[in-house]
């Protein structure tokens, strides 16, 4: 495919993208689904193209969003859509050639290291840009206490204990939640370009997923923060919770590796996901798992053929 073909594909995408991302900015039925598939136009063309296609049509849905909204939001899609994917997509397509003439791609575990660094780093940028820890916590309340009083409530708990416990975790929420986003929508391209063997890498392997270190040691600190109380607790509570996403990405890789001893795999994991998707606690069951691993080594004990991960 010549450039110029790539890069008209790779603006087509943006403007697929940036369209999806005006739905929420304009208020549209079902805007939620639309924004949440955001990413994966953008991520289509870095996969299928490359790093230079991936920032073209991150580029283009910006442009999109600048010329159909302002420039805030234009701003906002740059720094949790198009950054990112663009980010990713270069460290996903990084390789290396070994001496026996295999290519080593990039590994599951440091791409969601990024991606952790990244949601941890959001997390300390909103705390920067809207007046600190303090004064986001007191607009959450604000905001959250409003939102509740239009409803008719009559419980032993007041409605403003309940404000002050879901403002005290909300911007970790968000966070997991864009995490989550950027994962499917990632699996979902990386699918797409597979099924028409297009992909420029071959897909990871969720069950070859090492974590690094250094999220159990901010797992550790994040932990920590939360004995102290006040702004570090805040602070630790939703850095705690952002960082369940990554050790959840771990325990699946350790389903993956205990489902391969089953006589039909594929069946044992769709009913996992299929209850993740409708539920949502067995993504916690996940992230215990993902805990253990660190700690335990349980893919090796699980793992058929001697403990084997890559067959």
């Amino acid at each position: 495919m010549g450039r110029l073909a790539a890069a008209a594909i790779a603006v087509l995408c943006g403007v697929v993208g940036g369209s999806l991302y005006l739905a929420v900015v304009l208020g549209s039925p079902g805007a939620l689904i639309l924004v949440y598939l955001t990413q994966l136009p953008l991520f289509v063309a870095g996969l299928w193209l490359g790093i230079g296609a991936a920032a073209i049509a991150g580029a283009t849905a910006t442009l999109v969003l600048l010329a159909a909204s302002d420039a805030m939001a234009a701003l906002l899609f740059a720094a949790i859509n198009a950054v990112p994917v663009v980010l990713l997509v270069r460290q996903a397509l990084l390789a290396r050639r070994q001496e026996d003439g295999t290519v080593l791609w990039y590994p599951p575990g440091l791409l969601t290291a990024w991606l952790t660094a990244l949601a941890l780093g959001g997390l300390g940028a909103a705390f920067f840009a809207l007046g600190g820890p303090q004064a986001l916590l007191a607009d959450l309340r604000t905001v959250v206490a409003e939102a509740l009083s239009r409803l008719s409530y009559e419980g032993p708990v007041s409605l403003t204990q309940i404000a002050n416990a879901l403002a005290l975790v909300t911007p970790g929420i968000i966070a997991a939640s864009w995490m989550v986003m950027v994962v499917i929508n990632g699996v979902l391209a990386q699918g797409l370009v597979a099924r028409f063997k297009v992909n420029w890498r071959p897909s990871p392997d969720l069950a070859s997923l090492d974590l690094p270190i250094w999220i159990t040691a901010a797992l550790a600190i994040a932990i920590g923060l939360t004995l102290f109380g006040g702004i570090p607790r805040f602070i630790g509570i939703n850095a705690a919770i952002a960082l369940i996403v990554p050790f959840a990405l771990a325990g699946l890789a350790v389903l993956h590796t205990a489902t391969r001893r089953l006589a039909h795999p594929a069946m044992a994991l769709v009913v996992f996901y299929v209850l993740a998707a409708l539920f949502g606690w067995p993504l916690l069951i996940a992230a215990a798992l993902g805990l253990c691993e660190t700690w335990l080594g349980l893919r090796r004990r699980l793992a058929p053929d001697k403990g084997r991960l890559d067959d």
